[in-house]
């Protein structure tokens, strides 16, 4: 059922690209269907998942591919990926309902999304280093794809080059990584159950530590972090609407899947030992990205830096959650709590907002033309719809209580206060910034004298709404009602912090 699920998008890709006589508007439906279709499969595996306890790994496929190399065909769910997984689905159905009102060559759009969406869900069910490493490299082609074909910008292409080289870079830290772990398990394997029960390096020194620092570069790169985000910004810009959802919602998050699945369980001993520049790098990530929001004057590039930001607090949560895993065990359990059950649920998070946020900047540019928000102003008279839909956005971006972004730092803070005082105390005024450049951006864009010739007819439509209130309604719901997410993620992040601590 779990190979099903994860690879049914790329043969619905594939009906698209050989069906050349379909009209686009079928297109654009059985993209939806097919969409749709996963979000339901996706309930039906959390469903069963919980009813059967929601502990381990579950759905496991385990098959021979490249026995010589170690390497097999090895999916499964577990708490960590499950929400992951749900994330994906919502996220591609929304780009699919969105573009129903926009958009050009429809069927290879829609198979082109597609066919990511199965390289993201692979990824995030991935129990092998080399199926997880094909899957992260896919999908770097695949965003390359949408930013080169479909960007706006004067200079999409150069953004797509950028994006592209800038992550195939990481990638090939992290396969030499990967190749590290293999040549230090005995017997060699890219089984990543088999290397986590292993610990591979431990005790090994300065190789651990360099095998470490090849994935942490690599995931670093993809997350972004601080300093290696500079692809991000143009990448966004350049990028449409649902391309840019996609980039920030999902495919921002491997990097940050990957360092709970695969840096902290398999490296435990290098992972505390170096912690404390996880948090360092998580602080200037989550400072640098709220200060370069707060000077844009691009709606859709400020929303960008913020990726920084967000991810930042992530980063800032594992470090914490390492240095504290050799504690006693109440100090444990604020790890589970704070650290990196929040890490996880700002992954959810932060991918339900900001690609709400990113499919608004896209209505924002078909109508008027532009992301510069000086150019606007008095836009809640004329559409309010839109208005209200980027205004709820912007709260539950900005941490308000009843949003999930609110339930995900107050986790983050709360186990990195116990931890590393200094360092959350640090990263702590990047809420402050975030609040105030998404108030002054919503009174450029909505409120004081009308810059635009905008009518009501401007006004979000209904594909539009129908794609993205629902990301804001999940994102009400987890914030009103936690134990929906944290039930599935805590057992999970328990294991994490238990083999760290080894």
């Amino acid at each position: 059922m779990l190979s099903l699920f994860v690879f049914a998008p790329a043969g619905a890709a594939l009906v698209l690209l050989l069906w050349r006589g379909l009209p686009d508007r079928v297109v654009r439906w059985a993209w939806v269907g097919v969409s749709a279709a996963e979000i339901a499969a996706v309930a039906a595996l959390w469903i069963r998942y919980t009813t059967d306890g929601g502990a381990g790994i579950a759905y496991e496929v385990n098959r021979a591919w490249i026995p010589g190399a170690g390497a097999g065909y090895h999916l499964g769910v577990d708490g960590l990926s499950l929400p992951l997984l749900a994330l994906t689905t919502v996220v591609f159905c929304a780009c699919a309902v969105y573009s129903l009102r926009h958009g050009e060559r429809a069927r290879q759009f829609a198979a082109l999304f597609l066919a990511l969406e199965t390289t993201c869900l692979g990824l995030f069910s991935a129990l092998d280093l080399i199926i997880f490493f094909v899957f992260f490299d896919l999908s770097i082609v695949g965003m390359y794809a949408v930013i080169a074909g479909w960007g706006h910008g004067a200079q999409a292409a150069r953004s797509a080059l950028k994006f592209f080289l800038y992550t195939f870079v990481g990638s090939l830290a992290l396969l030499v990584g990967f190749i590290g772990l293999f040549l230090a398990a005995a017997p060699h394997t890219f089984d990543m159950v088999a290397l986590t029960r292993q610990n591979p390096l431990a005790g090994s020194g300065a190789t651990g530590a360099l095998v470490l620092l090849a994935i942490a570069v690599g995931l670093a790169i993809k997350t972004p972090t601080f300093p290696f985000h500079t692809w991000l910004p143009p990448a966004h810009t350049d990028a449409p609407a649902a391309g840019s959802a996609v980039l920030a919602a999902v495919l921002l998050k491997m990097g940050a899947y990957g360092f709970v699945r695969i840096a902290m369980p398999m490296l435990p001993e290098q992972w505390r030992h170096y912690a404390i520049v996880a948090v360092v790098v998580g602080v200037l990530s989550a400072l640098y990205g709220a200060l370069a929001a707060l000077g844009q004057t691009s709606f859709k590039r400020m929303i960008a830096y913020t990726s920084v930001n967000h991810m930042g607090y992530i980063v800032l949560a594992v470090g914490a959650a390492g240095m504290i895993s050799g504690g006693d065990a109440p100090a444990r359990a604020v790890a589970v709590t704070g650290a990196v059950t929040g890490a996880v649920t700002q992954m959810v998070s932060h991918g339900l907002l900001t690609g709400a946020l990113f499919l608004l900047a896209g209505v924002l540019l078909d109508r008027g033309g532009t992301y510069e928000m000086g150019a606007y102003g008095g836009l809640a008279a004329d559409t309010p719809r839109f208005a209200t839909l980027t205004a709820v956005a912007a709260f539950g971006s900005l941490g308000l209580p009843a949003f999930s972004g609110f339930i995900a730092e107050f986790q983050i803070f709360t186990g990195s206060f116990a931890t590393v005082p200094v360092g959350a105390g640090l990263a702590l005024p990047g809420i402050l910034i975030t609040a105030a450049l998404f108030l002054w951006a919503l009174h450029r864009l909505f409120l004081g004298p009308s810059k635009h010739a905008l009518s009501s007819a401007a006004d979000a439509g209904g594909a539009e709404i129908a794609a993205i209130a629902p990301l804001l309604a999940l994102s009400v719901l987890i914030g009103i009602f936690p134990r929906l997410l944290l039930d599935i993620i805590e057992p999970a992040a328990r294991t994490v912090v238990e083999l760290v601590a080894r």
